[in-house]
């Protein structure tokens, strides 16, 4: 009976084994089921992870677009990039030859110190960390390809590079606010934080390819293995309308203002008149991109908005003549002198005005109380407004850069009328000032200004994009241009007594323009500011006066000095018409002004480039006594005709001072700085005289002073 139980307790033990084999069969089919269904275990893709423990992929980066001048220079560009790492880890030799770690602390700390900018204590303390490898932080990071070639120079074990891309700004702070600049991720992808970097940042961004391959456990690609790869495409390059010739004497300039007037910021814009092309804008303060020393973050051309003053006088008188074309600015008059509105009164700015005078002398004295008198006597609050409104006030011009301001302009009660009739209470940009003044110049349509001159793909040089000159409305009549060019031709060319203006004259040059003088707002207290300086000077115009080629347009908040303002005016125009051709101080009769293109004479032999340039009919001058050509301006490529000079720099082994007497301070510093000359500029405009003679062979420690 026993044996029975026994027995019988045996079968259910092994039915239960039995069972609990079966069903852990079971649960493996269907595990495995689930499996090969799946392919995840606990929400891993198997797939995945087997692919990324054998395939190694590879990131191809995509180059960002170049940005060049109208002439084809650049201004920003996309480089290699480096930091330095060391590796410690003494398995980092192993199956080598020779030893590829660190081995001799002291000395690589002693060495790296030279190139780094990092004491040889700070090195030793990276090399000393229990790490395979280390980087040795900003220091190391962001180095040129020069500062690498100086540390591999040096011969150091251990040391490795990882090569990244930057966006370099080969001439600093030049054009900065309107080049803007990038910012990197982690992974090193840039991105447009300002400017054109930013307005045109997706043209630029190119996509980023890869390169998929097997690899076995070291790392390396499997022998004759397939790999997937996709190409990268660089993005496009963009070309601005800025002519770097012109914008190098706007930065010269405007540097000078800033320094003899101390203000608080100055804007400095040339356009094309015919077309709407900005060919230059430069700024102080200003930054340099490459290290982004940046203190404010609005361009001034497009995003400064503030009351402009007298320069608003030009319309409100163009929108009187097209209200009334009988208008007889000439002989009718105004009564200047205090001017009461309600409980409110208009002064001029001598505080008592002039008494009676013609509306003529009322615009280039610049009478705020005759501006009164004109709205009262021939506009509406509505058809000024409406003028304004048409000449783009108000309004974004729709300019390729990002971050545009509309200004205000809205004016209700009589006494905000009168005011926004000499330019105060409402605000504009420097921008919207340059587009009314293409009215001016192109006859009485609107032009929209433009600074993009087209897109290019980097790598097939297909032209992606090409801007076009747009004209907007027709907003005046010929007649009224032809007078409003009579009236600033007068603010320039009229004796002292009879102009606000006359200090902008130069002999030669028909100069057209209207001042401005505005009072600036306290913005918490809605008031102005009171002080001697609180004010924003101005001077809108364009030369020649009967088919103007260039719009110039200047402001600068509380200068210290009132002469700045018009010496810089004066510099700009001289330089620009040169430059361009407009003007030619002492015009030889029967003399053909040719237009050629500069071509590229470095290495080539001196009697050469003279046989090519004499037949051109074009002015040169040879600096040295050399037989060979090592450098030339303008570059290579670059647009001018027969009046301008190129320079032409032979390899003489001494160095000697130029004659530059009669110079242009810019042409003065182009050759001082190609022939590597220190010097110190004093004053503006063209050089009277130097400091050091004229054939004095000058050594390192020199510096010549130009007045």
């Amino acid at each position: 009976m026993k044996r029975e139980i026994l027995n019988k307790n045996k079968n259910n033990v092994s039915k239960v084994f039995t069972l609990i084999f079966f069903l852990f069969l079971f649960i493996l089919i269907l595990r495995l089921g689930y499996l090969c269904l799946s392919g995840k275990v606990d929400g891993i893709d198997l797939k995945e992870f087997s692919n990324k423990r054998n395939t190694k992929e590879e990131t191809l980066y995509a180059l960002r677009g170049n940005i060049y001048d109208a002439n084809g220079e650049v201004l920003a560009q996309t480089i290699n990039s480096y930091t330095i790492i060391a590796y410690l880890d003494e398995s980092r030799s192993e199956g080598f030859s020779s030893p590829q770690h660190v081995v001799d602390k002291e000395l690589t700390a002693e060495k790296l110190s030279t190139v780094l900018n990092l004491s040889k204590e700070k090195i030793i303390e990276r090399l000393n960390k229990d790490a395979y490898q280390v980087e040795f932080g900003s220091a190391g990071k962001g180095l040129t390809e020069l500062q690498k070639e100086a540390i591999e120079n040096l011969d150091l074990p251990g040391i490795d590079f990882i090569t990244t891309h930057k966006r370099y700004y080969p001439n600093n702070d030049f054009l900065s606010y309107v080049v803007g600049y990038t910012i990197s991720d982690e992974n090193g992808n840039m991105k447009g934080e300002m400017g054109i970097e930013k307005g045109y940042n997706d043209v630029m961004t190119g996509v980023n390819g890869y390169v998929k391959y097997q690899k076995d456990l070291n790392g390396y690609k499997f022998p004759n293995s397939n790999e997937i790869r996709k190409e990268k495409v660089d993005g496009n390059d963009v070309h601005l309308t800025i002519d770097s010739n012109i914008q190098m004497s706007l930065e010269t300039v405007v540097d000078r203002a800033q320094e003899d007037s101390n203000s608080d910021w100055i804007i400095a814009v040339v356009a094309d008149a015919k077309t709407g092309k900005i060919l230059g804008s430069a700024t102080s303060p200003s930054f340099n991109p490459n290290t982004r020393n940046i203190e404010n973050y609005l361009n001034p051309l497009v995003s400064y908005t503030y009351e402009p003053g007298s320069v608003m006088k030009t319309y409100s008188f163009m929108a009187a003549f097209e209200s009334h074309p009988d208008f007889d600015y000439v002989n009718k008059t105004c009564l200047t002198g205090p001017y009461t509105i309600g409980e409110d009164v208009v002064s001029d700015w001598n505080k008592t005005g002039w008494g009676e005078i013609s509306y003529q002398k009322g615009y280039t004295l610049s009478s705020n109380t005759c501006i009164a008198n004109l709205i009262r006597d021939y506009l509406s609050k509505k058809e000024l407004m409406d003028y304004y409104k048409k000449l783009g006030f108000g309004s974004l011009t729709g300019i390729d850069l990002p971050n545009e301001y509309a200004g205000k302009v809205n004016f209700k009660y009589d006494v905000e009328v009168v005011n926004a009739g000499f330019g105060q209470g409402i605000t504009t940009t420097p921008i919207q000032q340059v587009k009314a003044l293409t009215a001016i110049s192109n006859n009485g349509v609107l032009l929209n200004p433009y600074i993009v001159e087209k897109t290019v793909n980097s790598e097939t040089k297909e032209v992606t994009y090409q801007a076009e000159i747009k004209e907007g409305e027709k907003v005046a009549s010929q007649s009224t241009i032809n007078k409003i060019k009579d009236l600033m031709f007068k603010v320039v060319n009229s004796d002292s007594s009879e102009t606000t203006g006359s200090s902008y004259r130069m002999d030669g040059y028909d100069l057209i323009g209207k001042t401005g003088t505005a009072q600036i707002a306290n913005p918490k207290t809605g008031k102005y500011y009171t002080g001697k300086y609180d004010y924003i000077t101005s001077f809108a115009g364009m030369y020649p006066k009967d088919n103007p080629e260039v719009i110039v347009y200047v402001a600068m908040q509380r200068s210290k000095n009132s002469k700045v303002l018009p010496e810089t005016v004066k510099t700009i125009v001289k330089d620009t018409a040169k430059y361009l051709g407009i003007f030619e101080e002492a015009p030889e009769l029967n003399k053909e002004i040719l237009t050629y293109q500069v071509g590229n004479y470095q290495n080539k032999q001196l009697e050469t480039v003279k046989e090519e340039l004499d037949l051109k009919g074009a002015s040169y001058v040879v600096f040295g006594n050399g037989s060979k050509i090592i450098d030339q301006y303008p570059k290579k490529d670059t647009k001018t005709n027969t009046k301008n000079k190129v320079f032409l720099f032979t390899n003489d082994t001494n160095i000697v001072m130029p004659s530059l007497v009669g110079y242009s301070f810019k042409e003065a510093s182009i050759i001082l700085s190609k022939l590597g000359i220190k010097y110190v500029l004093n004053g503006s405009g063209y050089v009277g005289s130097q400091s050091i003679n004229p054939g004095t062979i000058v050594t390192e420690e020199m510096e010549v002073s130009l007045n």
